[in-house]
């Protein structure tokens, strides 16, 4: 999905939820959509680090390397 429109509606379901409350597909689908958001956001923020590089004072350019951690933040 073009996240535009997962983003619309992710927020209408936010809002929903606000005034009257969901029902349970509704909740199943805001859950599947905001999977699909992260998913999206994790590969768009990888692509954009694997381009990203650093200069050193002498003018050299590194690469940013992906080192995945060993303690995995969870919310």
């Amino acid at each position: 999905m073009e996240m535009n429109k997962l983003i619309a509606r992710i927020n209408e379901l936010a809002r929903k939820q606000k005034d009257e409350g969901l029902t349970t597909l509704e909740q199943e689908e805001q859950a599947n959509l905001r999977q699909e958001y992260l998913a999206i956001f994790r590969g768009n923020f990888k692509n954009q680090l694997k381009n990203t590089k650093i200069q050193t004072p002498d003018g050299k350019l590194h690469p940013l390397t992906y080192r995945p951690s060993d303690k995995q933040v969870k919310h």
